[in-house]
């Protein structure tokens, strides 16, 4: 109930913006008509009114698509065709303020609805039972409005897309593409992991027990107690560092803390392994699936993994935060700077982060600070 309230208050506001919009579009719309109608047959003054033209129009168009993202919840190409964004802005604004017109009803609706409240401080009251009934069919329109606010802001989505693309047939084929390369995306991916354990085995546990074999050997053909007891003293030592070892690599490849106590819990252990202090902000609605908490995880880890490494950073900043539908992660670092997606580690986490139709991106200026953001669908 609670997410149905707030993602209504959110379309609220969105259409409430959109209804300013709405307005700068109609006028913009009024005067690139009239401006394109007096140069109709001049061609050379056609083409210099269409330059700022389709300029204003771009930003405008990129306006709505923020606002279709951000507070509606609606995708919108950015490979959009100039000829469909002149028709976009020329009819999204009868749809624009028709939400306004739901918003201001919105607010009539709770205002009435919450009359009972504060009508005891402004006027005096005769007939309690008028008051009941104007508080009930401020609340029923108040209702009415935020029902109605979720088909406006899908009204709003399909409008874009009509003039925005892509086209259905479009859509289905970019999403076939985006599935192949993704897929093969999968299996690099398994690929580079196997290979990364392989090397960590042999690279590391291998090597530790190849030299507590040695010891064990050693200890038994010496025929000195003393340095017998020295060699297994070192036997032990070894053991435990092959323990250790070991629980490193199997923590690289999945930590089982993520399925024992759920994502907040393996940050937190994240940054309490990190050489760095680490400043962590997780806020969670609830534990998000599966599939997208693993890849969280893995894009905190190595991009911690890297900042301790690659960065100097002194300190490391996390945050996490899960809305309706996106799992959203940022970690920076205050380091040098200049680290590339194209490198390995980073290239991975992209592939990774792809796999679930999310987003993954840095900026990391020559200097600093370095943050990499990544969005993950939690749907």
């Amino acid at each position: 109930m609670n997410t149905v309230v707030r993602r209504g208050a959110r379309l609220g506001v969105g259409l409430g913006i959109g209804s300013g919009t709405a307005v700068i579009e109609l006028v913009f719309s009024l005067l690139a008509g009239i401006a394109l109608l007096l140069v109709r047959a001049w061609p050379r003054g056609r083409r210099a009114v269409m330059r700022p033209v389709d300029a204003c129009a771009r930003s405008l168009v990129d306006l709505e698509r923020h606002r279709l993202r951000t507070m509606l919840d609606e995708r919108v190409s950015a490979s959009y065709e100039q000829a469909g964004a002149l028709r976009y802005l020329a009819t999204r604004w009868a749809l624009g303020l028709f939400g306004a017109a739901l918003v201001l009803t919105a607010l009539i609706g709770a205002a009435y609805g919450t009359f009972f409240v504060y009508a005891w401080a402004i006027i005096e009251i005769e007939n309690p039972g008028t008051l009941a009934v104007a508080t009930l069919g401020g609340l029923f329109l108040l209702f009415l409005s935020v029902l109605a606010f979720f088909e406006i802001a899908a009204a709003e989505g399909k409008l874009a897309r009509r003039f925005l693309g892509p086209s259905r047939q479009e859509a289905l084929e970019r999403r076939i593409e985006q599935l192949a390369v993704s897929r093969a995306g999968v299996v690099d991916v398994v690929h580079d992991e196997r290979r990364r354990i392989e090397r960590d085995l042999h690279d590391g546990v291998q090597q530790q027990l190849v030299a507590l074999g040695m010891l064990l050997g050693r200890a038994r053909r010496t025929r000195d107690p003393q340095h017998a007891d020295e060699l297994l003293r070192q036997a032990h030592e070894q053991t435990s560092q092959a323990l250790d070892e070991l629980r490193e690599v199997a923590w690289r490849v999945y930590p089982t803390v993520l399925d024992e106590a759920g994502l907040r819990a393996a940050l937190e252990t994240v940054a309490e392994r990190c050489p760095l202090p680490v400043r962590l902000r997780c806020r969670l609605g609830g534990e998000p699936p599966k599939a997208a908490a693993t890849v969280a995880y893995f894009v905190v880890s190595e991009s911690v993994t890297n900042a301790v490494k690659h960065s100097g950073a002194t300190s490391i900043d996390v945050r996490v935060v899960e809305d309706t539908r996106t799992l959203r992660i940022e970690v920076t670092d205050d380091g040098k700077g200049g680290a590339d997606l194209s490198g390995s580690g980073l290239f991975g986490l992209a592939r990774r982060v792809d796999a679930l139709d999310g987003l993954l991106w840095i900026d990391s200026p020559p200097g600093g600070p370095t943050t990499i953001t990544a969005e993950i669908p939690c749907e």
